[in-house]
């Protein structure tokens, strides 16, 4: 029998996570002599209270989706993918060279074009750890956290010396033709008759991150191959009894880990920077972890903690720009979420766990 209700586990210890990492959180602000009161209320206004920073947050959201979905799909067959920074970069460049070298005729055709050399490009740069876990012992959190230096050394290379413009000085690559601009929330949005900002980076990827989110749930909840995933995740052993190959659930749950990864280029890539750039990632990789710890892995979940993070990450721009609080310090309320949800899980989870024994005793 569990030990507490399934709502508990999936509703109620990130909110008291959340809780306690914002009570740390304000206390850090009053020890620079802020008033977290204000500060929150700013960072409400400036992430939720207008399209303009709505684009912005859900600009976030989408790349944190994609990462955060990757890292779940590993999750579930037991494996701790660390590699989705490098995935993403990676996923970059195979959408960068789809959009350059051929002429779509519309966005439409160029996104989904984007979407399949991104994904192709991820998958790979994941296979490479994932055969090495499969087959050779090698630990994947080790061999992902190398393969992310790796792909920073990689993209930086192809982009000063193969990808760069004759004459340009940015490590980047040619702008993408007109035709391959993908069209952002309000251009979706103006003939439903709805007002969003023009000015925001939120792009149609927001709905190719959001389609990805029921893919992921009727892959691992709705096939054989989600139910061989999962009980591989479970039980190593018990999946060998029943027939499922260690070396097929690694290697596609790997693959499908990378290809979700580099989706992300969709959004960063495609809709925002309309060419590869270098650092195009900006750590959403990272941060993509916390979001599937945080969404328990599941595609619900890690919507809600994307947005929270999307939230966070415009909210605390614009505390560095209208307040005292340094940049750094808005990365210290983002660490304390992540380390409330994801680090010190059990520290909520064990006291929790003992409220509900000793209820379900009592009612015995």
């Amino acid at each position: 029998m569990e030990k507490m209700p399934k709502w508990a586990d999936v509703v109620l210890i990130p909110l008291i996570s959340l809780l306690l990492a914002a009570i740390i959180s304000a206390l850090v602000i009053l020890g620079i002599g802020e008033d977290p009161v204000a500060a929150v209320k700013l960072m409400i206004d400036g992430a939720l209270g207008s399209t303009y920073g709505w684009g912005y947050t859900l600009y976030y959201a989408t790349n944190f989706l994609f990462t955060g979905l990757a890292v779940s799909v590993a999750f579930h067959a037991r494996m701790f993918n660390i590699g989705g920074e490098g995935q993403a970069m990676l996923g970059g460049l195979g959408a960068a060279l789809v959009c350059l070298y051929i002429p779509w005729p519309h966005w439409s055709m160029a996104l989904a074009g984007g979407a399949i050399g991104a994904a192709i490009f991820g998958a790979a740069w994941a296979a490479i750890p994932a055969y090495l876990q499969a087959r050779r012992g090698s630990h994947i959190v080790i061999t992902t956290i190398m393969f992310n230096f790796i792909a920073a050394a990689v993209l930086n290379y192809v982009l000063v010396n193969l990808l760069r413009p004759a004459g340009s000085m940015d490590p980047a690559t040619a702008r993408f033709p007109e035709a391959v601009h993908l069209p952002s929330l309000h251009e979706v949005l103006a003939p439903l008759g709805i007002e969003f900002s023009k000015a925001a980076p939120a792009n149609v990827s927001f709905l190719v991150a959001l389609a990805a989110c029921v893919f992921v749930w009727l892959l691992i909840w709705r096939t054989k191959l989600g139910y061989e995933i999962r009980a591989y995740g479970k039980s190593e052993q018990g999946a060998l009894y029943a027939g499922i190959s260690p070396f097929k659930i690694t290697m596609i749950a790997m693959l499908l880990s990378g290809a979700l990864a580099g989706m992300m280029a969709t959004n960063n890539v495609m809709g925002e920077a309309e060419r590869l750039v270098l650092n195009s990632t900006e750590g959403a990789g990272f941060i993509g972890i916390a979001v599937a710890l945080m969404g328990r892995s599941h595609p619900f979940g890690v919507f809600l903690a994307a947005i929270l993070f999307g939230f966070l990450y415009q909210g605390g721009a614009e505390l560095a720009l209208w307040t005292k609080i340094p940049r750094e310090m808005i990365v210290v309320i983002q660490a304390l979420v992540i380390m409330f949800t994801g680090a010190l899980d059990n520290m909520v989870r064990m006291p929790l766990e003992k409220i509900f024994v000793a209820l379900r005793k009592g009612k015995a």
